[in-house]
């Protein structure tokens, strides 16, 4: 499998090399730029690499569990070669899922995932409760709280958890 992607890569090198040496056409007149972030044309150019390597979809299921192994080992092999983050990988990859993929969670799992919640809720509680003591004041305030997440979670995952919890709190006053 790992030949097939060598032997596309030489293909697409050779047709690169051809072009180079087919003689040039005068440029039309320069054209006035529009101004793209760069973190979309980096994710555009990306996701067009990773088109050029893997014209296959994959349906989700699991009817046909080698056809799925197969069809993650060939999106694999495509990262090794191409020079991306995690989050442009995950992109790539759900942009090439036709449909919904059927994927679900053992009990024991959530479980897990309920008392891990249930621990993070604890701690906020109780750093929040002590940030309001420390200030002596009677109540618990949203400002408690926002210091008790940025204490509790580390970096980019309480920056994210302060956003998301002023958005619900806003969509709840408003409703």
């Amino acid at each position: 499998m790992e030949k097939r992607y060598q032997d596309m890569l030489k293909d697409d090198l050779t047709s690169f090399h051809a072009a180079q040496q087919t003689p040039t056409i005068p440029h039309p007149a320069p054209v006035e730029s529009q101004i793209v972030p760069d973190r979309l044309f980096v994710e555009a150019k990306h996701m067009r690499d990773f088109r050029k390597y893997n014209r296959k979809t994959f349906d989700g299921s699991m009817d046909n569990p080698t056809k799925a192994q197969m069809w993650l080992t060939s999106i694999e092999t495509i990262f090794r070669y191409m020079k991306c983050h995690n989050d442009q990988k995950v992109q790539c990859t759900v942009f090439f899922l036709e449909d919904k993929a059927d994927i679900g969670i053992s009990s024991k799992a959530m479980g897990i995932m309920n008392s891990f919640i249930n621990d993070i809720f604890e701690k906020l509680a109780q750093e929040s409760s002590k940030l309001a003591r420390y200030n002596k004041k009677p109540t618990i305030t949203s400002r408690e709280i926002q210091t008790a997440v940025r204490l509790v979670l580390p970096g980019e995952l309480a920056k994210h958890a302060v956003s998301e919890g002023t958005k619900a709190v806003t969509k709840f006053t408003s409703s």
